[in-house]
């Protein structure tokens, strides 16, 4: 494996003349662009190479499941590394979008990859893997044997996406009262085990978390002890106003608008609320979506927002995915939605008069809006959900320029 990279970087090292990493700090010191890369997404022919990685200084690669006997393993071993035969041994080489992801690192040395596990769909056997000292050893190893030792080289370090101890997850997944306690000491033996890894190798290693921007669900992890185990948290400050929600209102505002029911469901609220916990600003990444979400039967009165919802959108508008990339193709400003800015949240929004059609999602002018907000605050950086969901590197090459100022 480590000729395989060696391979690699050789071979970009005589192609074209890379440009410059974005900027030259430490590894994890701050500011940081962090995107997520959803596997299944990342698999499109030649998604990865073509990804603005000048833009990024983390990609987390997502997702690495946990399994019913509490290891970490590969979410789907065909699309991660070309393993589509269930019935033989992983391979030693890369194929898949780990061999992508390899040539991508190696043209663009100042890049960090990580392995994120779990996500909201493969979270239901964290309250197991993390139950006891032994349980919890093994989870940590596991990790480290698959990802580190396996491919060395490739991968960075973990990002842990529980999705949620002790509650608010599937409804399928196992939950635990000692969830809450157990997340802490799953992270106090990751870290360690990681820390041995640097001592071996001479290589840093960095774990974070993704957490929910949601009160409730934080008070269900030990934030105060959890803080100095991690790098830094990524928070999902999207999603405040999901599908199916009786009011149109958006899915990541920064601030408020003005009428709002719920005041607390915005970045500036939930961010003061992981300052106020005592997270130092380096440690805090916001996160930003690169998606919009749509609601039907939404009456015009303020140009639908903060309206009443009563259908599902037209099969046509959601048809495709709902990603910018997607929005920006479906060139819905030359099909009766209109653009309209809330100087207030600072996001945008379109609504459709005729069909009630109202959508909230990010442009350039918000997502520059969030970056300004990170830098404006001295946080930690930027984080991404998707990478996928870009329009050619757009959104990406915007948070860059803001968060870098170049």
């Amino acid at each position: 494996m480590n000729k395989l990279i060696a391979a690699l970087a050789l071979l970009a090292a005589c192609g074209p003349t890379r440009l410059q990493p974005p900027h030259p700090v430490a590894i994890d010191a701050p500011p940081r662009v962090v995107g997520y890369l959803f596997a299944p997404a990342a698999r499109a022919p030649g998604l990865i190479a073509s990804l603005p990685a000048n833009a990024y200084t983390h990609i987390d690669y997502a997702f690495a499941n946990v399994s019913p006997e509490g290891a970490m393993i590969l979410g789907n071993p065909c699309i991660d590394v070309g393993a589509c035969d269930s019935t033989a041994a992983l391979p030693d080489t890369l194929g898949g979008n780990f061999r992508a992801l390899a040539a991508l690192k190696a043209a663009h040395p100042h890049l960090r990859l990580l392995v994120s596990v779990g996500g909201w769909g493969w979270s239901a056997h964290f309250s197991d893997a993390v139950l006891t000292d032994s349980s919890r050893r093994a989870f940590a190893s596991s990790g480290i044997e698959l990802f580190l030792h396996r491919w060395p080289g490739l991968f960075d370090g973990f990002d842990i996406d529980w999705e949620f101890p002790v509650g608010g997850g599937m409804p399928t997944n196992i939950v635990r009262p000692e969830d809450r306690a157990n997340y802490t000491l799953m992270l106090a033996e990751l870290r360690r085990q990681l820390d041995e890894e640097t001592q071996r190798t001479g290589r840093k290693y960095t774990l974070t978390v993704a957490l929910n921007a949601h009160a409730p669900r934080n008070d269900h992890v030990e934030l105060d002890r959890i803080t100095p185990l991690v790098d830094w948290i990524n928070v999902m400050t999207y999603d405040f106003h999901d599908r199916g929600s009786p009011i149109a209102n958006f899915n990541a505002p920064l601030h408020s608008p003005m009428g709002d029911v719920a005041p607390s469901y915005n970045v500036d609220s939930s961010i003061t609320m992981f300052l106020a916990a005592g997270v130092p600003p380096s440690k805090i990444v916001v996160g930003v979506p690169f998606y919009g979400r749509a609601f039907g039967g939404v009456a015009p009165a303020n140009d639908g927002l903060l309206q009443p919802t009563s259908g599902a959108p037209p099969a046509d508008v959601v048809a495709g995915g709902m990603d910018y990339r997607s929005l920006v193709a479906k060139q819905l400003e030359t099909k009766g939605f209109v653009r309209h800015w809330d100087a207030v949240a600072e996001v945008p929004w379109l609504y459709n008069r005729e069909t009630g059609t109202w959508i909230t999602y990010d442009d350039p002018q918000s997502i520059a809006a969030k970056a300004d907000y990170a830098r404006r605050n001295a946080l930690g950086g930027v984080m991404i959900w998707q990478i996928a969901g870009d329009d050619s590197g757009r959104l990406a090459t915007v948070i860059a320029r803001r968060i870098f100022m170049r």
